[in-house]
């Protein structure tokens, strides 16, 4: 029964606008709104815009969406309330959809509306809409507003797009810590590890000082580019601006020693490391797994649960890529089990990836496949290029192809696995199937990743490609490689042409092999620096069957421990011997 009206709509309104401004929590506010129905003016628009914002300022977005359909013309005001509280909630999707509707429907969107519609672009990577709002926010007027240009360099970044970051931050005016950050934080997510570092110098000479997340982000580019020096320096600065105690950054720390070769550092810090969380002890077991120490990862983990810290699928996932890549399949199989068994956890595609690897890797390829088969979820060509990687270490053609033809169906501009398949056709001398694969390559514009090999001296980062002579030292590089072929065929050493991808003559296959980039890189080394130093060397892609060979001549020949990290693990040379048993 509706009361009596003694006051105007609009006094009333405005009464109740107040009182409901001063309710303190969501509970109250749901009361105050009860009583707008007992006067009748549930549907007056300043009073469902007032419920509105005050619904959203307790995170309860979904009554507020409900009362906004209800509100005939909203101001652009209320659109960006709704659109910015959409982003901040996560429900980015939801977002761009009424940021479109402001487009169709709504006011023409002002300064405001642009940066929370970008943000959302971001997280869900949507460049093609990223795009779009920028035309907008030009068209509109707001080309040089300094929080539309922000969240235009985050969105680009985010999106993969760095250069297009870099000419939207090079023509502002005015830069702030969040721009500076998003370009660290793109560069080093997008694999541009040395313009991450540069970025970071440059940040901090023009008096921005860092925060967590470019700290994060600069610690990730050391850890990529094998920079230990650089790491060890940035470790410093964190000590020095009191980072040290923020767990995300500890961990970073942790992870950067280990990708840079220092293990036992890496452990070090781990143990002196204070509220471990799961992401932490995740992170030293994969490590350890990486490295080849599979018993060790294994260890730890059991550890963690004696310290009541509770696995996740990316814990298990570290210890099954552990089991992996030190041939543990009892205790691969075992841990896999126990993810449902024990901790009522439900194995995702990563853990499938893992046990795919570790079944192929083993020369189980039937059983790996049978595994894909029974997946209750339709396998990714991450778990299907495992069987295939698997297919070329045990040179199983049929399989290969039948594995390629559904990653390829999945994915037809994988440069990754067109490539892996040419190098098993290549290992058996089909050298049709191989040109065959070019041409689609070429075709579908895919081309071969190139290879290269990174190595640090004096804080630089020196680069290798296969052959290149680019590099001032490349006559004594050339010169030291040709001094050491003759000791390394003496104690045996003898080419693997099948890796080769060229159907060429033989000394000519012997040619290319020579001046693989690891070796360069290693040659680089030796050079530059002391004898009995450790050489460190990082390399982007799978490290083939005869450099993995060579180096253990070359190890024994110069009495060097020599580290390589390739794009799966880390190969610890020493004395003739790797550390990964030649499984990989």
């Amino acid at each position: 029964m509706r009361v009596h009206l003694s006051k105007p709509i609009t006094e009333i309104a405005l009464s109740l606008s107040s009182i409901l401004q001063k309710s303190s929590s969501l509970t109250s506010l749901k009361k105050a709104h009860a009583k707008i129905f007992t006067f009748g003016i549930q549907n007056d628009s300043q009073v469902l815009t007032k419920l509105t914002t005050l619904y959203i300022s307790f995170n309860s977005i979904d009554i507020a969406s409900v009362l906004f359909k209800y509100i005939a013309n909203p101001n652009s005001y209320l659109w960006n309330v709704m659109i910015r509280a959409y982003a901040c909630g996560g429900q980015f999707h939801q977002s761009l959809e009424l940021y479109c509707l402001m487009m169709e429907k709504g006011p023409r969107p002002d300064k405001y509306a642009f940066p929370m519609a970008l943000k959302s672009c971001a997280a869900l990577s949507d460049l093609p809409a990223g795009r779009l709002i920028h035309q907008h926010s030009v068209c509109c007027g707001c080309g040089n507003d300094l929080y539309i240009d922000a969240a235009l360099v985050d969105m680009y970044a985010k999106c993969g797009k760095v250069e297009a970051a870099r000419q939207v931050f090079d023509k502002m005016s005015v830069r702030d810590l969040v721009c500076w950050t998003s370009m660290v934080s793109g560069y080093a997510h997008n694999g541009c590890n040395s313009e991450a570092l540069e970025f970071f110098d440059l940040m901090r000479c023009s008096g921005v000082k860092p925060n967590r997340v470019g700290i994060l982000s600069v610690l990730l580019a050391c850890g990529n580019l094998g920079a230990l020096r650089r790491g060890q320096w940035f470790h410093d600065y964190v000590i020095k601006t009191g980072f040290r105690s923020d767990i995300l950054i500890a961990t970073a720390i942790v992870d950067m020693y280990a990708k840079c070769g220092s293990l036992d550092l890496a452990r070090a810090l781990f143990d002196e490391t204070t509220g471990k969380d799961v992401v932490c002890w995740s992170a030293m077991i994969g490590n350890y797994g990486i490295h080849g120490h599979g018993r060790r990862a294994i260890d730890l983990f059991h550890r963690m649960i004696k310290e009541a810290v509770r696995p996740n699928h990316v814990t298990f996932t570290c210890v099954l890529s552990a089991c992996s890549h030190s041939g543990l399949i009892e205790e691969g199989n075992k841990y896999f089990r126990l993810m449902r068994e024990e901790f009522g956890i439900e194995p995702k595609l990563g853990n499938y990836s893992c046990m795919v690897d570790l079944l192929g890797r083993s020369g189980q390829l039937s059983e790996a496949e049978k595994l894909i088969q029974t997946m209750p979820v339709e396998p990714d060509v991450s778990i299907l290029g495992s069987l295939l990687g698997a297919c070329r270490v045990h040179g199983n053609i049929d399989l290969a192809e039948k594995i390629a033809d559904r990653i390829f169906q999945l994915d037809p501009f994988h440069t990754g696995y067109h490539v892996l398949l040419s190098n098993i056709y290549a290992a058996k001398s089909r050298w049709v199937e191989v040109e065959k694969i070019r041409k689609i390559m070429a075709r579908r514009g895919t081309n071969k990743i190139e290879g290269f090999s990174l190595i640090e001296h004096n804080i630089l980062i020196h680069k290798f490609g296969a052959g290149d002579k680019s590099h001032t030292q490349s006559e004594k590089i050339y010169s030291l490689l040709e001094e050491l072929a003759t000791p390394m065929k003496r104690l045996g050493y003898m080419p693997l042409t099948d890796c080769v991808l060229h159907d060429i003559e033989g000394e000519a296959k012997e040619a290319a092999l020579s001046y693989h980039s690891e070796r360069l890189a290693i040659a680089f080394g030796l050079i530059n620096t002391a004898p009995g130093t450790t050489l460190r060397i990082t390399k982007n892609l799978r490290i083939c069957r005869d450099c993995h060979n060579a180096i253990k001549f070359m190890s024994q020949i110069v009495n060097r421990v020599i580290l390589v990290r390739d794009n799966r693990r880390f190969h610890h040379f020493d004395n003739g011997i790797c550390s990964c048993g030649d499984y990989w």
